[in-house]
């Protein structure tokens, strides 16, 4: 009994020895074959929005994150750590300009300029300018002109401002120019309507030219165009007499009912004309003396 009580008792020990081997050693190594390796992402470090971000949020570093894009992937000019974006408006935290996505790279050109705050001045095109008109209900297209839509500026000039029987005429000074504010709203994400006082275009160094001359000649409003026409139209001065007659202008050498014009302002720098009646352009000079005793003989 003895021996058998013993041989029992080293057969356990055996037994617990191997459980404890196979618990120690074996089902680790088997839950770790398990586990997916996980397998460190290559590229470079671009900071990004960690959530959607609005225009005119100021930026904070909850709302970024860094991630790893291949090189050849990498918007040029985007920050590499989140510290260097937050410091990206000379030395501060700077204002979102256009709306971000999640996930979508912080550019320079996406967030404000020195002060902290949405600035049209970052929104400008390079060589372009910024120029304000003074617009109203009428004039300003009844306030539904939102920043980034694009727009026609018309002129109308009353020749007679004096006179009893009024004579007008209308150019269209600029055509297709961005809209980047209306009053002191510049938000491209804005789609609510308002009564305008003001509307800030952006035009070349030429045109702002001619829309300052043009300001003092007479009265500017706003045509808005369909989003995405970019076509420029032909569209020669109209006056008062065209418009009567049917909207054109009469074809070179037709007949109708003498016109007299005063001095026009051509916007586009031409000489200032002043035209005579089309009785007197029409009638012929009289015939030399010599001509006729030639004509006699």
């Amino acid at each position: 009994m003895r021996v058998v009580t013993i041989v029992s008792l080293a057969a356990s020990a055996v037994l617990g020895l191997g459980a404890l081997f196979v618990a120690k050693i074996a089902l680790p190594n088997a839950s770790a074959s398990k586990t997916p390796l996980r397998i460190e992402a290559k590229g470079e470090p671009v900071v990004v929005a960690s959530r959607a971000l609005k225009y005119g949020e100021k930026l904070d570093a909850g709302m970024l994150t860094v991630i790893k894009v291949p090189t050849n992937a990498i918007p040029e000019g985007s920050f590499t750590t989140v510290a260097q974006a937050l410091a990206a408006d000379r030395g501060g935290a700077p204002v979102v300009l256009v709306p971000l996505a999640s996930r979508e790279a912080l550019l320079p050109a996406k967030l404000s300029g020195p002060g902290a705050r949405p600035s049209v001045a970052a929104e400008i095109t390079d060589g372009m300018r910024a120029y304000t008109l003074k617009v109203n209900d009428a004039s300003g297209v009844g306030g539904h002109a939102l920043p980034g839509d694009h727009v026609d500026v018309v002129l109308m000039r009353d020749l007679t401002p004096g006179g009893e029987q009024r004579n007008y005429i209308s150019y269209v000074v600029v055509q297709n120019v961005r809209v980047l504010g209306v009053d002191l709203n510049a938000d491209p994400t804005s789609n609510k309507p308002a009564s305008p006082n003001t509307a800030t275009i952006e035009v070349s160094v030429e045109d702002s030219q001619k829309l300052s001359i043009a300001s003092s000649l007479g009265e500017l409003s706003l045509a808005l165009r369909r989003n995405g026409a970019a076509e420029i139209a032909k569209a020669p001065p109209l006056r008062t007499a065209d418009f009567l007659g049917g909207g054109r202008p009469a074809a070179s050498g037709a007949r109708g009912p003498a016109r007299t014009y005063s001095a026009i302002l051509i916007i586009e720098g031409e000489p200032a004309k002043r035209s005579r009646p089309a009785s007197k352009r029409s009638a012929a000079p009289p015939a030399p003396a010599q001509s006729a005793a030639t004509a006699t003989s």
